[in-house]
């Protein structure tokens, strides 16, 4: 009981540090709350075998809850009313900060490009989308 105390304190320390700030990036996120998901379900077995069910029940339910956080999907970014990307909405999608330089900025586009482009199974949407994001941020 002291480890899932323990683990819960520290996953709410590394969570909540910033208030308002990213700790980690998406995918150290992703990577560590998978890790975490794994650790959870194994002190659940663990822990079941030797009878402790309800300590066994919160572990899987832990679990779960960072399996579910480390599959959820980055939300799209729309472009504003006005029709142009605004500064900040740019930078989400690219994933580079507000000091980021020209090769930078290309170099991330060209990374998810890469990825994105109808000809690699990307969808042209994706695709726009990112060639809206880097014509904005390299026009600034």
């Amino acid at each position: 009981m002291l480890y899932l105390a323990l683990g819960a304190a520290l996953l709410w320390f590394l969570v909540g540090l910033g208030r308002g700030q990213r700790i980690f990036k998406r995918r150290e996120w992703r990577l560590m709350s998978a890790a975490f998901a794994v650790a959870a379900f194994a002190a659940a077995a663990y822990v079941g075998l030797r009878g402790g069910w309800e300590i066994s029940i919160v572990l899987v339910v832990l679990g779960l809850w960072l399996v579910t956080t480390s599959r959820l999907n980055r939300p799209t970014v729309r472009p504003r009313a006005g029709g142009r990307m605004s500064l900040e909405d740019a930078r989400s999608v690219l994933g580079v900060g507000a000091d980021a330089t020209s090769e930078e900025i290309q170099e991330a586009y060209t990374r998810l490009m890469r990825l994105a482009h109808p000809d690699k199974g990307g969808t042209s949407g994706l695709a726009a989308q990112l060639n809206a994001a880097r014509d904005r941020l390299l026009k600034e």
